[in-house]
């Protein structure tokens, strides 16, 4: 078994590995690198492809599968989840591969949303696989199954892929975290995750983001209440209010919306990821948010709903893009004065989520902040909890399974660093059967 750290090992996204068990080889996942797609935004380049990403560094080097000769072996693409920096290159790089994209019911409908909206065509076969359920490849020269197991985090449908190989079986596990009061879909499938122990597993790939921080991640329940408390304080104020979340995060426009609407007030969701993500969701009936909320999407509808709400801001509650103070964004444009609305003091700002942790998210979130705070506007920041486990969810899940080998992802070497000291302490040792890789690396099993 030869595992390839394609990205996603050297910093936060562009998340890919390949794995390869004598002629046939399999990607799991193929993100983009969020801060450069901005970097491309702030150069106001808009209609960008392949050429523009791969210069930007923006998608993962999988040109290195052509130097060593894997590219043409590849028979299948697994998608985790449906997150930009784990599915956002497959619209790229996939017309590269001779092989089907396999993913769960809301991450493939993201995926078809994407292609759409970016009016791209890709010959691959979508096949979509029920949570909790396997499909079987065939090859020339073997046979792999491959479950998709339910696994939590702040997506929809977000999945644990475990390959059955002659090899062992292979677990990805990039993202999640323990969540055993979720607010919308299932708990963790643990028995499942027991089965494939027993059985054995030879490597599991895992998560390790906010192995830095000692504690287990607080479930989304505990978000919900937070977002219920700081609603609950704005009851009867006649000025604006404007929240931010992540697009993809449905439980958490679940909870918005539920206590929003305890303030009547017309709740508009605006912008065109939001719209790709809840529609998604409302198609495949993981929700049905469309009695609940009016959707704007195009310039001139935000325009026209952003004069409304500035001659009655009393009536609205706005779920917006932005809280990465992104170039272009809604939030980012009001902050500069750009649109059709003015905030005034006392207006209301709620950030139901927290700064991805790059250079470039935390520079944009400061100056935006900054500029809303000119205006006398109330913030209240990290109404949110983290999607990622933290070291005990981590801890947990190696303990739960077992397996013979551990490779710490999803981060840059400081962020994959802690979690040697936790292989440590599990029992696991270093450059034996704990492999700490970098991108562009092959390690052997």
């Amino acid at each position: 078994m030869e595992v390839y750290s394609i990205g996603g090992f050297s910093e936060v996204g562009k998340n890919m590995v390949v794995v390869k068990i004598n002629d046939d080889a399999f990607i799991f996942d193929a993100g983009l690198y969020i801060p450069a797609v901005i970097e491309l935004q702030e150069e106001n380049i808009k209609d960008y492809g392949e050429r523009h990403l791969r210069a930007k560094e923006a998608l993962p080097d999988d040109l290195i599968l052509d130097k060593l000769g894997i590219r043409n072996k590849i028979r299948a693409i697994f998608l985790s989840h449906a997150h930009l920096d784990h599915l956002g290159a497959v619209p790229h790089i996939a017309h590269r591969y001779n092989a089907p994209i396999i993913g769960s019911p809301y991450t493939m409908a993201v995926l078809k949303k994407i292609l759409d909206d970016e009016k791209k065509k890709i010959s691959n076969k979508l096949v979509t696989i029920n949570v909790n359920s396997s499909y079987v490849l065939k090859t020339k020269t073997s046979s792999y199954a491959v479950e998709l197991i339910h696994m939590t985090h702040s997506v929809p449908h977000t999945t644990m892929i475990a390959l059955h190989t002659p090899e062992g079986v292979v677990v990805y596990g990039n993202d999640f975290k323990i969540d055993n009061t979720p607010v919308l879909g299932l708990t963790p499938n643990y028995t499942a995750l027991k089965k494939i122990s027993k059985e054995g597993i030879k490597v599991a790939i895992l998560d390790s983001l906010y192995c830095h921080s000692e504690t287990k991640t607080p479930s989304e329940s505990v978000a919900r209440n937070m977002v219920r408390d700081v609603f609950s304080g704005l009851h009867g104020t006649k000025s604006a209010i404007f929240v931010s979340t992540f697009s993809s995060h449905i439980a958490r426009l679940k909870s918005i919306i539920d206590f929003g609407k305890k303030l009547d007030r017309e709740i508009i969701f605006m912008g065109r990821s939001l719209n790709r993500y809840v529609s998604a969701a409302n198609e495949i009936n993981v929700v049905n948010f469309k009695n609940d909320v009016r959707t704007v999407t195009y310039r001139n509808q935000v325009a026209s709903m952003l004069k409304k709400i500035e001659g009655n801001r009393g009536k609205y509650l706005v779920v917006c893009t932005g809280h990465q103070g992104e170039p272009g964004s809604i939030l980012e444009r009001l902050s500069m004065k750009k649109l059709h609305f003015q905030f005034r003091k006392d207006d209301n700002l709620v950030f139901s989520s927290k700064t991805i942790p790059v250079p470039v998210n935390i520079k944009n979130k400061d100056e935006m902040d900054k500029r809303f705070k000119k205006f006398g506007v109330r913030i209240f920041d990290e109404v949110h909890v983290s999607g990622h486990g933290g070291r005990e969810d981590i801890r947990n899940l190696i303990e739960f399974l077992s397996p013979e080998h551990v490779i710490p992802s999803h981060g840059s070497y400081q962020r994959l660093l802690p979690m040697v000291e936790l292989g440590k302490e599990l029992g696991y040792e270093k450059g034996k059967n704990f492999h700490l890789l970098h991108n562009g690396q092959k390690l052997v099993i």
